[in-house]
């Protein structure tokens, strides 16, 4: 049986050397370790709108779709049946200062270097910034015999 892939979009927000991540709390997955920003692409939006939609959601801030940039794509192998094609974007400009805005999920906020990522972070996320910083645009994760 193939897997079928869920598009998930994920941004970076960066300020100087540091980006910003959520630590995930009540969700019943990877509760209490750190991501992105991110969330899964809705039927008929584009790549950019759901970004900033989630970005608006995740962390009360307005980034224009015009202002992300691709910064990686790591198609996840999570399961068997399950893939994840996980497009990463930058953000380098946003209005708003970053809060939890969805405090049923997230219970803090945490900005971290990208190259030294605390042990705590998902490996999913993690390897989109390993990818970015590598300048990888395309990674495989997860995979058996990649």
């Amino acid at each position: 049986m193939g897997s079928r892939s869920i598009i998930d979009v994920h941004v970076i927000f960066r300020r100087a050397h540091v980006i910003l991540l959520l630590e995930r709390q009540g969700t019943g997955y990877c509760d209490g370790m750190l991501q992105l920003p991110s969330g899964h692409l809705e039927e008929g939006e584009p790549i950019p709108n759901g970004a900033a939609r989630e970005a608006q959601e995740e962390v009360g801030v307005n980034v224009s779709p015009a202002d992300l940039s691709l910064a990686a794509v790591v198609h996840h192998h999570q399961r068997p049946d399950l893939a994840r094609v996980g497009i990463f974007l930058l953000a380098e400009e946003w209005a708003g200062e970053p809060v939890v805005a969805e405090p049923e999920k997230a219970g803090k906020l945490v900005w971290a270097d990208p190259r030294v990522l605390p042990s705590t972070t998902i490996a999913y996320p993690a390897e989109g910034l390993r990818a970015w910083l590598d300048g990888d645009r395309l990674s495989l994760h997860g995979w058996p015999n990649c």
